[in-house]
């Protein structure tokens, strides 16, 4: 088997121009529209972004996530990964390429599981980037457990009726529709009982209770808001994919979305390399640069050396999934989701100390990438029970031993050689002898 992350030269002359262009043309919009990514577009930064949207799409990268039928460009993960490293580098990046989270997985499953008829009313407008879509799934009193989620949805003549509470319901505020997990049959277990459903923004009985922000964000964001659906009726053909499939649908989209979150860190993380590498180069202090001190060195080298299994271990997850499909990828998607997190706040932590206390100020986004590992590891299940997840994975491929004495012991070892080569040996082992 060929383990081969390699691009042909015609692609690679596309990621140089992502290069430049998301350094020249997109980075700028952090300081000319800071937090605006989410918001609907006003006149003044359409006639600046919807050209630069243009452009995308002009050298063929637009929606590079999906496949051509639906606008995109069919990649493929791995290629999807060299791509999303260089976006992750500016919070704006994935707006222009039309790959923003969390639009770009209810975009795939709207194109996996919906109908004609509401891909026809939903997801044209996701894909050309006009509208905004909100995931609405964590709760408050079980976060992201579906197995103690209290939101219910149940039969009314041809409708649904769906009442309950979500959580962290990202870009509620500005979503022009809802995609919502609800308990269709509590009776059974919720990988069968739970179903997922399009609610358009708008619905009565859909109603916004609060709108939270992550610490460092801007008052003007979109945020994380708290939902009530207090009666909320629906249409039969609102569901998405058949009654039950909640859960499966779900763990579809959020296995991808954990991916692509890794994508992007590795360019979070390598822009933190890159600034702490400039800043030692230029600072002067105690005798010398910041560069000849032995600890901020360290820091460097430490820094990179996380980066690069990181980033080896998301395109292999990718390269499975381009090879295998993504169930073949659970276990090295779940490493990557793990490791995200853990990159993140380390590089973070030491680029803000190379950089001092204004390492800490909002003139720099240092903290930004400090607190996005720690965001990274709640976001889309805690990185505590990704662990656990992952070692029940791994433990299925063992088998349990003798539990008094290990199977590595040397005396056991022995007593197998022996079974094995002992009829033709003097002794075991056959050391030289010493006289």
């Amino acid at each position: 088997m060929a383990w081969d992350f390699s691009t042909e030269p015609e692609f690679e002359e596309k990621l140089d121009w992502i290069r430049k262009f998301v350094r020249d043309e997109v980075e700028p919009l952090e300081v000319l529209f800071p937090g605006c990514e989410f918001l609907p577009l006003s006149e003044e930064r359409r006639k600046i972004v919807d050209p630069l949207k243009q452009q995308v799409r002009e050298h063929g990268l637009w929606a590079p996530h999906l496949s051509p039928e639906l606008g995109g460009q069919g990649f493929g993960a791995v290629k999807l990964t060299l791509i999303n490293e260089i976006l992750g580098r500016s919070p704006w990046a994935p707006i222009v390429f039309g790959t923003q989270a969390p639009d770009t997985g209810n975009a795939e499953i709207l194109a996996r599981f919906g109908t004609q008829e509401q891909k026809d009313r939903y997801l044209a407008g996701l894909l050309s980037g006009e509208i905004f879509s909100c995931f609405s799934m964590t709760e408050p009193q079980g976060g992201a457990d579906p197995r103690v989620f209290t939101t219910r949805a149940v039969r009314d003549g041809d409708d649904w009726v769906i009442t309950g509470r979500k959580y962290f319901s990202s870009n509620a505020s500005v979503a022009s529709f809802f995609i919502v997990v609800a308990i269709t049959d509590p009776d059974v277990p919720v990988h069968r009982g739970a179903s997922t459903f399009l609610v358009p923004a708008g619905t009565p009985g859909l109603v916004i209770e609060a709108t939270h922000h992550l610490a460092g964000a801007h008052p003007h964001e979109p945020g994380h808001s708290l939902v009530r659906y207090d009666g909320v009726r629906v249409p039969a053909d609102a569901l998405l994919g058949e009654p039950g499939q909640g859960f499966m649908i779900l763990q579809t989209r959020l296995a991808g979305g954990r991916l692509h979150h890794a994508m992007r860190s590795i360019g979070v993380a390598q822009r933190a390399i890159d600034m702490m590498a400039r800043r030692a180069k230029s600072r002067f202090t105690q005798g010398s640069s910041l560069a000849d001190k032995q600890l901020v060195q360290a820091f460097i080298a430490d820094s990179y050396t996380e980066l690069m299994p990181f980033r080896l271990a998301v395109l292999h997850a990718a390269w499975l999934c381009d090879t295998a499909g993504e169930h073949a990828a659970r276990t090295e998607i779940a490493v990557c989701k793990i490791l995200a997190s853990q990159v993140l706040k380390s590089i973070g932590l030491r680029a803000i100390q190379v950089h001092g206390a204004l390492g800490l100020t909002d003139q720099l986004p240092l903290t930004g990438v400090l607190l996005g590992g720690v965001a990274l590891g709640l976001a889309d299940g805690p990185t505590e029970a990704h662990k656990v997840n992952l070692a029940r994975m791994l433990l299925k491929n063992y088998q349990a031993e003798d539990p008094e004495w290990p199977s590595e012991l040397l005396d056991k070892r022995i007593e197998a050689a022996n079974a094995k080569y002992g009829d033709l040996l003097d002794r075991i082992p056959a050391l030289p002898d010493s006289s």
